[in-house]
C-alpha cells in the first residue's frame, strides 16, 4: 500500500496537504470531545460556583489537540491494518505517513498542555489526561489495540465521559464528586452507544482483520439491542439523577433526546444488516448525543443562572 503524500503525481504541494488534511475528520471534535469538557465547566460554574477563564481556554486547546490526534491515528492505523480497504481497495485514497506525524506531533501539543496544567492546577489533571491519551494512542495503535480486545469501546466511554468531565471539572474546583461523576455517565454511555452503532456497517471488514469490537464478538443484532440499552441507560441516569436530587428538574429536558434513539433502533432493527440502508439509524444516534448531552449541560447552567 502507498502511504507517501506524493504517490499521486501531478499533485501541488497545497492539493497534497489538503489531501493530507481530509483524513482527519474535525467534525468528531463537535460532538465527542466539546461537550463532555463543556459539561464539567458548566458543573464546576453552576454547581460549585467555581470558574477559571484561563484554565479553560487552555484545556479547549488540549482538547482540540487531543481529538485531532485520536482521528489522525485512527485513519492511519486502521489503513495500515487495511480495515476499510478489504472489499474497495481502489475507492479508498492512501493514508499519507503524514498523517501518523499529524497525530504524534497533537498528542505532544495535548501532553504540553497538561503538563502546563498540572503546574498551575496540580498533578491530577496530569493523571487524567495520561489516562486519556492511553486510551486514545492505542485504540488503534499496537502494542495494545484496545479495538482489537473488545476493549475499545469502553475507552471511549471513559475518555468522553468520567475523564473528561471530571477533568473539566477540577481544572476549575481542584475536586470531584459523586454527582459529577453520575453526570459524566450520560455523555458515557452515549458516546459508547455511538461507537457501537458507527462499528455495526463495518462488521465484515472488522472481522475479516482480527478487530474483535463488541460488533464482532457478540453480532450484529445483539449490538443494536447493546446500543440502544446504552442510550435508554444515559436518559435513565438523568431521571434517576433528578428523582435522588443529585441532578436539577430542569435536566429533564435531556429526554428530548429520546426519539431520536427510537428512531435509531427501528432503524437498525430493520437493516442491521444492510450497511446502505443503517445510515439514518447512525445519523439519529449522533443527534441524540447531542441533543442529549447538550440540553444536559444546558440544565445544569440554567441552574447557575436562576
Amino acid at each position: 500500500m502507498t502511504t507517501a503524500p506524493h504517490s499521486a503525481p501531478g499533485l501541488g504541494l497545497a492539493a497534497r496537504l489538503m489531501r493530507v488534511a481530509t483524513l482527519v475528520r474535525y467534525r468528531f471534535f463537535l460532538y465527542a470531545g466539546l461537550l463532555p469538557y463543556l459539561l464539567g465547566a458548566a458543573w464546576a460554574y453552576a454547581m460549585a460556583g467555581a470558574f477559571d477563564p484561563s484554565a479553560f481556554w487552555s484545556a479547549f486547546g488540549g482538547v482540540v489537540l487531543s481529538v485531532i490526534g485520536v482521528e489522525a491515528f485512527n485513519e492511519y492505523f486502521d489503513a495500515r491494518m487495511g480495515t476499510d480497504r478489504v472489499f474497495n481497495p481502489e475507492d479508498v485514497p492512501p493514508v499519507a505517513r503524514a498523517v501518523f506525524w499529524i497525530g504524534s506531533t497533537a498528542f505532544a501539543g495535548a501532553l504540553a498542555v497538561g503538563v502546563y496544567l498540572a503546574l498551575h492546577v496540580g498533578w491530577p489533571i496530569l493523571a487524567f489526561a495520561l489516562l486519556g491519551g492511553a486510551a486514545a494512542i492505542f485504540y488503534e495503535a499496537p502494542p495494545i489495540r484496545w479495538s482489537y480486545r473488545g476493549l475499545g469501546e469502553l475507552m471511549i466511554a471513559l475518555s468522553y465521559g468520567p475523564w473528561m468531565v471530571l477533568g473539566s471539572l477540577y481544572l476549575h474546583t481542584r475536586s470531584a464528586s459523586w454527582p459529577a461523576f453520575a453526570a459524566s455517565l450520560v455523555p458515557a454511555c452515549f458516546i459508547m452507544a455511538l461507537a457501537i452503532v458507527n462499528a455495526i456497517p463495518d462488521f465484515h471488514q472488522d472481522r475479516l482483520v482480527g478487530k474483535r469490537n463488541l460488533v464482532v464478538r457478540f453480532g450484529r443484532e445483539n449490538a443494536v439491542r447493546l446500543y440502544v440499552g446504552l442510550a435508554l441507560a444515559g436518559l435513565g441516569i438523568v431521571v434517576a439523577g433528578v428523582l435522588a436530587g443529585a441532578f436539577p428538574v430542569a435536566c429533564l429536558a435531556t429526554l428530548a433526546a429520546l426519539p431520536f434513539v427510537v428512531s435509531s433502533a427501528r432503524t437498525a432493527a430493520r437493516h442491521f444488516s444492510a450497511p446502505r440502508h443503517f445510515l439514518p439509524a447512525m445519523r439519529a444516534m449522533v443527534l441524540a448525543y447531542v441533543v442529549a448531552t447538550g440540553a444536559f449541560c444546558l440544565a445544569i447552567l440554567l441552574q447557575a443562572w436562576r
